[in-house]
């Protein structure tokens, strides 16, 4: 048996427990699901309720703003020099410049009035526009939602500040407005943007409706970096003029959108150096076709997509796919999305795959052994989440892992099934012949939600028993298991007692602090910080066993 590691602090503070959204009716529109749902004589007070769920979600996808009124400032210290010399103002004006673009925009503004010196800088410095911090509270109270009342003069406000600028402006959050009730002034925001120059633009439509279009003046933003919309309809991409694109956009973020596969498709073809691209909660059904010489991370989060192809992209080292809902069919049967691998020969990190729901297909292949193999030999890091309780679900495992020789780290979430549909013992791993990832590559497991399924055991024990170079093997024990009456040795002795291959193997238990498995744990902040290697290696357990 390996050494079980001692107590630990974890590397994170918990996370609240991740909750399943309301989902969406796929396949029909957000107006006509809401249609559906009055027709059905359910109140708007309730839909307001379901949909504000959804909204936060957007919400929490979406950056925070750079600036903030409410930054501390020291009360200690003299208000001036002792001399009464004013050497800030002496400063170069690029550096004055500087401190005034991470200003809030009123902040800014009331630069002018410190000196002669200051009076014509924040015209002359990036600008930094957030409409929340034009609400009596500064946005203290959080994000506004449906059935909040529409703040009219935030909106005259955001039109004033736009106007008395000339710009650059250094980032635009606008996310107060019902966009519905201010059309004309969406428009002009948009030309403004465009004309004075934008690096970030953070828009979000408080619905409903929760399908409006876009203007296609989006596409004359050409200054963009940083590009979240939130709650709309994509323009209609026939409309937007051919020469028309994004050159210099890094990061996109499309949360809550409609959206046509071409319409996705366009917007990659105009984004040349996009690295990050994040699709959260789209409303429709879409088809991922990705071709880019650029992006680095790919994240899909609360969509239902019906295939993922990566076609080429030599770049791409991260793709997510987080909570994503497969399409139903009109037997009303779950299709399967299917996630097809071409070109890409640096990624590195995949997850979270569903046997069970993904077909995966890879279009390349490499002669291994003097035979050709579909396998993705840049994978070092893979996340699975699994019903181990369903049989259909598990089976396909194997093969998956094969096509990914080299992985070095394996995450497994477990999913919690209704009622068990087949059993898988340990004799089904080792029949199935070798898996050489488990043999001579796979260093560490993580394994979350372990419940002492007949099946969860045999898994974890062909890994120890089979893994030759295994340094690590964490095993976070369901709260379930700890209730009255349940025996957390007796479900963890064929574990323990395993012959395990690799003697300097470290387990370490966990004792999960959730309440229920739900959907798996996974900060979606981090999954663009490359700097961090392993953005599924959440250590926030804090109570070993």
């Amino acid at each position: 048996m390996p050494n079980q590691n001692p107590r630990r602090r974890p590397l994170f503070s918990p996370p609240p427990a991740a909750m399943d959204p309301p989902q969406p009716l796929i396949g029909i529109s957000m107006s006509d699901m809401q249609a559906t749902m009055e027709r059905g004589g359910m109140d708007r007070g309730t839909l307001d309720l379901g949909f504000n769920m959804l909204l936060y979600l957007v919400y929490d996808y979406i950056p925070k703003p750079p600036v903030s009124p409410a930054a501390p400032l020291p009360l200690s210290g003299p208000s001036s020099a002792p001399d009464g010399v004013d050497r800030i103002s002496t400063l170069p004006d690029a550096a004055l410049a500087n401190i005034v673009s991470r200003l809030p925009a009123k902040e800014a503004a009331r630069t002018a009035a410190l000196a002669s010196r200051w009076r014509s800088l924040w015209h002359s410095a990036p600008l930094a526009v957030v409409d929340a911090h034009f609400l009596p509270d500064g946005g203290a109270r959080g994000p506004l939602v449906i059935g909040a009342p529409s703040p009219r003069e935030v909106t005259a406000a955001v039109t004033r500040a736009l106007a008395s600028h000339p710009g650059p402006f250094r980032c635009v959050h606008l996310t107060c407005s019902t966009m519905d009730e201010h059309r004309g002034e969406m428009a002009r925001w948009l030309d403004v943007l465009a004309a004075k120059g934008v690096q970030e633009l953070i828009f979000v439509n408080r619905p409903w409706p929760m399908d409006l279009r876009l203007p296609t003046t989006l596409f004359s933003c050409a200054s963009l970096t940083r590009l979240y919309l939130g709650v709309w309809r994509l323009p209609d991409t026939g409309a937007v003029p051919r020469r028309a694109a994004f050159p210099n956009l890094r990061e996109l973020g499309l949360c809550f959108t409609v959206m046509e596969d071409r319409d996705l498709a366009f917007m990659l073809e105009r984004s040349p150096v996009l690295e990050i691209l994040t699709i959260m909660g789209s409303q429709s059904g879409v088809r991922l076709r990705l071709v880019s010489h650029s992006l680095r991370c790919v994240q899909l989060s609360y969509s239902h997509l019906e295939d993922i192809d990566v076609v080429d992209a030599p770049r791409l080292e991260r793709l997510f796919q987080w909570t994503t809902l497969g399409q139903h069919s009109s037997t009303g049967r779950k299709r399967r999305s299917r996630i097809k691998i071409g070109h890409a020969p640096n990624l590195g990190l995949l997850g979270y795959l569903d046997p069970g729901d993904n077909e995966m297909e890879i279009s390349n292949t490499v002669i291994v052994a003097g035979t050709k193999e579909n396998i993705v030999p840049s994978v070092k890091t893979l996340a699975y989440e699994v019903q181990f309780g369903v049989r259909n679900a598990i089976k396909k495992m194997p093969c998956s892992l094969r096509c990914f020789p080299n992985l070095e780290t394996l995450h497994v979430q477990s999913k919690k099934n209704a009622e068990p549909t087949g059993k898988v013992n340990l004799k089904f791993w080792e029949e199935g012949g070798p898996i050489k990832c488990v043999l001579q590559a796979m260093k560490k497991v993580f394994f979350y939600e372990f419940r002492g399924l007949r099946s969860e055991v045999a898994f974890l024990k062909f890994i120890a028993e089979r893994g030759r170079v295994l340094e690590k093997m964490v095993v976070v024990v369901a709260s379930e298991c700890f209730s009255s009456g349940g025996d957390v040795n007796a479900k963890l002795k064929p574990l323990t007692s395993a012959k395990w291959n690799s003697k300097a193997c470290k387990l370490q238990l966990f004792k999960s602090p959730r309440k229920e498995g739900g959907v798996p744990v996974f900060s979606h902040r981090l999954a663009s910080e490359f700097s961090i290697a392993d953005p599924f290696d959440l250590i926030y357990y804090q109570e070993s066993l």
